[in-house]
């Protein structure tokens, strides 16, 4: 996480607290476009859609105000395809007051010249797609030479104090045994790293899952990315979220689901879903609520974007502190 002024981190603080008690959204995520230039093997999304009905920049600055989150995330599909994010990025940002701004990208279209011009726009930080300690990323994304354009981007950045990049890893069960090699990675790299759990509504695929038998590995695993944070201090993602993962597998599904109240998505068009897995088309927060929250039973993920607005209050406030 880059680091933020003090005036910032107050006000940010101030922000969660209403929030949190108010019944608003910690984090919204803005998916500006649902086209995307990858083929992720755990993903439904990729390839260009036509015609796609898309808010202007000023409408989705407008529901940044109207929902007040701490943290905007803008992502898609593939946010980098839209020639107008600078100016989605502006119309969201605010000078020392939330937002808190995320790119998640999968960094096939960032190279260090957009890198600056997007930072000076207003983002704090860019959530990269990282799922393999080396080429092995590239087919799972389906990016050739995807691995090494992340790899440079991390060392042309290298020595720079307020570096602005979170590699984000899907755990799951084919890639669970390298979390370590990433994490050494991203600390060799100079940046941060987070995981989130794979989950099977995107595609349908439960091979994806790890299975109870490979749980024990799973939590040795854990175990090892706890010792390494502890030394090194480059992995953001907390205790609470690590157990809650390996809870997630254990039981295929987490229950008590937030979505709509602590998180949740505004469209291409800039209506409202309550997440990026259950699409829904709602005009406003209230709706969504009365609507889709007060009756959600869903179980099916455990993704960093609800592990993260889900947290106990005590939890939020000794987490977020440690990473700023």
């Amino acid at each position: 996480m880059s680091r933020l002024s003090k005036t910032r981190q107050l006000a940010l603080g101030l922000r969660g607290v209403k929030n949190f008690f108010g019944k608003k959204p910690l984090c919204v995520s803005f998916e500006i476009t649902y086209s995307c230039n990858a083929r992720c093997q755990h993903c439904h999304l990729g390839g260009m859609i036509k015609d796609e009905k898309r808010a202007s920049p000023e409408e989705f600055g407008l529901r940044a105000r109207e929902l007040g989150p701490v943290v905007a995330q803008i992502s898609g599909g593939e946010p980098l395809l839209r020639k107008d994010l600078k100016d989605i990025i502006q119309a969201i940002y605010r000078p020392q007051r939330p937002p808190y701004i995320v790119i998640t990208t999968n960094a096939a279209l960032l190279d260090e010249k957009k890198y600056r011009e997007l930072r000076e726009a207003g983002v704090d930080e860019f959530s990269v797609s990282l799922d393999y300690p080396d080429e092995r990323h590239d087919k799972f994304r389906g990016i050739p030479g995807l691995f090494r354009k992340i790899e440079n981007l991390c060392l042309a950045l290298k020595g720079e104090q307020d570096k602005g990049i979170t590699l984000s890893c899907v755990v799951h069960r084919y890639n669970y045994q390298e979390l370590i090699k990433l994490a050494q990675k991203a600390y060799e790299w100079e940046v941060n790293l987070n995981f989130s759990t794979y989950t099977w509504l995107r595609t349908k695929k439960k091979d994806y899952l790890i299975p109870p038998e490979e749980l024990p590995s799973l939590e040795k695993m854990i175990r090892q990315i706890q010792e390494f944070r502890q030394a090194h201090n480059t992995i953001f993602t907390s205790d609470y979220v690590l157990k809650g993962m390996v809870e997630f597998f254990r039981h295929q599904g987490q229950p008590n689901c937030q979505a709509g109240v602590r998180f949740l998505v505004v469209n291409p068009d800039a209506q409202l879903s309550p997440c990026g897995l259950i699409l829904k088309n709602y005009s406003n927060l209230r709706q969504l609520q009365a609507e889709f929250s007060a009756h959600n039973h869903c179980t099916a993920c455990f993704t960093s974007i609800r592990a993260n607005s889900e947290k106990p209050p005590w939890v939020l406030l000794k987490d977020n502190l440690r990473a700023i």
